[in-house]
């Protein structure tokens, strides 16, 4: 039913971003959080209902599309605007802010878009506006990264924009309804393959760990929670219950963990991460049940808050010492104390120790997946919630806080800003009530389940605890293996390395050969030709038209000067002058006759 009580949360970031390069004074930087602020007042304040309907050029768009999985979607990325914009406040650079105030409006654009035109339109902005955050860096890394990055979002982009395209021509709609996974046509591939260029599915997922740590500080926590999640709630939204997005899943959740254990930069081990979390909502959404995808929804919720809390942490330590390098780093837990603390209470959450958020969400869908009978994929659910214990729960803090050489007591640190430890704190606090209340988010959850989820049971606490205590001997053991060091692993990015390299090899080089001997040919001999006709010219120039041209002048000047000496002005001389031409005509026409 259409009623007026929708304010779009868009508007007040579009709103920042126009007037950013405008304001004037040292205070401006108090706006940031004002959008935000807006964003979680519309949120929940908001009813259920089609809002926002535009015709437009025949076309009807809904920009406005309000239901329980849309709410609980835009009601995480409202919290999480506030907690990026307060930890970005001190930065200086407008640019950064305009970035990150387009990029979260593409976000809830995309949310509460009910048709493909306006979904593709905001899909888009956040493109090009996550793409700055990375450039805005201003380092070579990072205008390469953000050059690649996107490069690959224009792929994905157009892979969706062709599958609209043929959708609409097949059923002359852009509604954008759930689709069968039992009659998929080519459209329908195609689009999917376009959301899951955004929600870095293996082996699409390469322009993932790339970016993100070579964003800004304030950058990369925005890019943490919002691209991957926009296409987590497409996905839910138009292809829940495809089988190959079960396996998509599973194998995103194993592989991330297995890069982030044998990383170094922690900002590109929390990036692996990304895609490890996200396979868990990708599989429970292909799973399909009504408890994976409530499972998948729970826990897009709590990874953005507690991931964008890891990049906070990160960013506090690259802040702070100048690098994210865990061989680089050591011995700061007494000295950045709370951003130890803080970092950890994201850390067991994303690990899923009980009184945490990650605890509520993760083992539901677990759960949800082995009660559908689903073994592989519950298991390898398990074997990646080991591996994030090992990698973001304990190799990361211990190299970070405690591990490093006595000399790291001398490092020079940059003092953090007490608006990074607000940002901070409050995605901390809710990390922590979530876990001790999941009724407050399990309130929210969109998809009806014939049994509830009660995660403070004697069994889902005990098997938490005895994983977490089986990663922490696995890391004892394996401690030395996966100590940190200097280099890049190469990911599936080695294949397009490869494509690139083959490209010069058999293309570039070849074309570059005969460009050469082009180059040679014309100088010996097109170049003599041209230079002998320029000759040519020239003397044609110079004999014909300049000789005809100058003569003609030169004889009107010359008849021009007679003229001149025989006008003097005496009247005689001009009667004797006409008496003398008169009788030579007369002596003429006398002797003619």
């Amino acid at each position: 039913m259409e009623t007026s009580s929708f304010i779009h949360p868009a508007i007040g970031f579009l709103a920042l971003a126009a007037v950013l390069p405008f304001l004037r004074g040292k205070w401006w930087n108090w706006l940031l959080p004002a959008p935000a602020v807006l964003a979680v007042f519309a949120v929940f304040t908001m009813t259920p209902g089609d809002h926002l309907t535009l015709n437009w050029l025949g076309q009807t768009l809904l920009l406005g599309r309000v239901d329980k999985l849309s709410l609980v979607f835009a009601q995480v990325f409202a919290v999480m605007s506030v907690a990026g914009m307060l930890y970005a406040m001190h930065v200086k650079d407008r640019g950064q802010h305009i970035a990150a105030a387009l990029y979260v409006s593409g976000g809830f654009g995309c949310v509460f878009a009910g048709d493909y035109l306006t979904l593709f339109v905001f899909w888009e902005l956040m493109s090009i506006g996550s793409t700055f955050l990375v450039l805005l860096n201003r380092t070579r890394e990072s205008v390469l990264a953000g050059f690649r990055y996107f490069l690959y979002h224009t792929a994905g982009g157009l892979l969706l924009l062709a599958g609209l395209l043929i959708r609409y021509k097949a059923l002359g709609t852009w509604e954008f309804t759930p689709m069968a996974p039992g009659s998929a046509h080519l459209y329908e591939w195609l689009i999917l393959a376009g959301f899951c260029v955004n929600a870095a599915v293996v082996p699409l997922h390469a322009w993932l760990p790339d970016a993100y740590p070579r964003g800004t500080v304030t950058g990369s926590v925005f890019m943490c929670a919002y691209t991957t999640k926009t296409a987590v709630y497409v996905l839910a939204r138009g292809f829940a219950g495809w089988e190959i997005l079960a396996a998509a899943g599973t194998v995103m959740a194993v592989y991330g963990v297995l890069y982030a254990c044998i990383e170094n930069n922690a900002r590109r081990i929390l990036s692996y991460h990304i895609v490890s979390q996200v396979g868990y909502m990708v599989a429970g959404i292909g799973v399909g049940t009504a408890m994976t995808l409530n499972g998948a929804v729970a826990h897009a919720y709590a990874h953005i808050l507690y991931k964008g809390l890891l990049f906070m942490g990160t960013g506090c330590l690259l802040y702070a010492a100048g690098t994210a390098k865990l061989d680089k780093l050591g011995g700061l837990a007494a000295r950045l104390p709370w951003v130890m603390v803080l970092y950890m209470v994201a850390a067991l959450s994303i690990s899923g120790m009980p009184v945490f958020n990650g605890f509520i969400s993760k083992t539901m869908t677990i759960t949800g997946a082995a009660e559908a009978h689903r073994t592989l994929v519950a298991l390898g659910l398990e074997i990646a919630a080991v591996g994030t214990f090992i990698s973001v729960g304990i190799k990361l803090p211990y190299f970070a806080f405690w591990g490093g050489k006595p000399t790291d007591n001398d490092r020079v640190l940059a003092p953090i800003p007490w608006n990074m430890y607000a940002g901070m704190s409050v995605l901390a606090v809710l990390c922590i009530l979530q876990g001790v209340a999941p009724s407050i988010l399990y309130a929210y959850l969109p998809f009806e389940v014939e049994h509830p989820y009660v995660p403070w049971s004697v069994w889902h606490v005990l098997q938490s605890l005895l994983l977490l205590g089986f990663s922490g001997l696995a890391f004892y053991l394996l401690r030395k293996v996966i100590t940190p060091h200097e280099g890049l692993n190469l990911d599936v990015d080695i294949a397009y390395r490869a494509v690139g390299t083959g490209a010069l090899r058999f293309v570039c080089r070849p074309l570059a050969f005969l460009d050469d001997r082009w180059t040679e040919a014309y100088r010996t001999g097109g170049l003599r030709g041209l230079m002998g006709i320029a000759l040519g010219s020239v003397w044609f120039d110079r004999r014909a038209i300049d000789g005809v041209v100058d003569g003609s002048a030169r004889t009107v000047r010359g008849i021009g000067g007679l003229g001149a000496r025989t006008q003097n002005g005496s009247l005689q001389d001009y009667l004797g002058l006409a008496a003398f031409f008169a009788l030579c005509v007369f002596g003429l026409v006398w002797y003619l006759g």
